[in-house]
């Protein structure tokens, strides 16, 4: 039988060959070096492309307990880039993520992230495959030569709080009750089928009374 509560621990063997169980983890320092390493490879091998990947669209956090939060998301949607002109196809190979799944459920959400594309577009310099024939759309030799590899993420997202100005406290704020109005909403909200069903009913009867 398990023990009850917080009493002492019965016969304990917690010393028994505690030796052989150890874990160690001699190799964190080398893991740590090994993965710097690889990230340098990575940034080196994807110049001048920026080292944190595509662009991510902000989107919002679920649950009511993080809605007020905005975050990056996993990809553009279908409608956000054709809102924004641009190709479900070329979006990929100029270093937009696109997620075909997400659906927009705002205007909000779908005329800021079309922003965000129309300004990553406006500062995206894209290089011409062939140098010496570029294409339209392609960036001149003089903002090719001016190109950096950016570090951080492409176009961050921030989380911008507005503080509200202390005022004084009106009457009807001091007067009005929360715990009450959250019930009778929730008890409007549970009674509306039934107080609709027993109008219904009652309009019925004067119909048939009139009769």
């Amino acid at each position: 039988m398990a023990p009850s509560r917080n009493g002492m621990l019965l016969n304990p063997h917690f010393h028994k060959d505690w030796q052989r169980r150890v874990r160690t983890w001699f190799n964190q320092p080398a893991r740590k070096i090994r993965r710097r390493k690889a990230r340098q490879a990575k940034a080196r091998r994807i110049a001048p492309r920026p080292i944190a990947g595509p662009l991510r669209p902000s989107v919002r956090c679920p649950t009511v307990r993080y809605h007020t939060r905005v975050r990056s998301g996993r990809g553009f949607t279908l409608e956000e880039l054709k809102a924004a002109g641009i190709h479900k196809k070329v979006a990929r190979t100029i270093g937009i993520a696109v997620d075909a799944r997400r659906r927009n459920r705002s205007t909000e959400s779908l005329q800021a992230n079309v922003q965000r594309l129309k300004e990553y577009r406006s500062k995206l310099i894209l290089f011409p495959r062939k140098a010496s024939a570029p294409k339209k759309g392609d960036s001149s030799a003089e903002e090719v030569k001016m190109a950096t590899q950016l570090a951080g993420p492409v176009m961050p997202i921030k989380n911008i709080y507005k503080k509200e100005k202390a005022r004084v406290i009106s009457e009807e704020e001091k007067n009005f009750k929360a715990f009450a109005s959250l019930r009778m909403a929730r008890s409007n909200a549970r009674l509306f089928g039934i107080r609709a069903k027993r109008a219904k009913e009652a309009a019925d009867q004067d119909v048939e009374k009139k009769k």
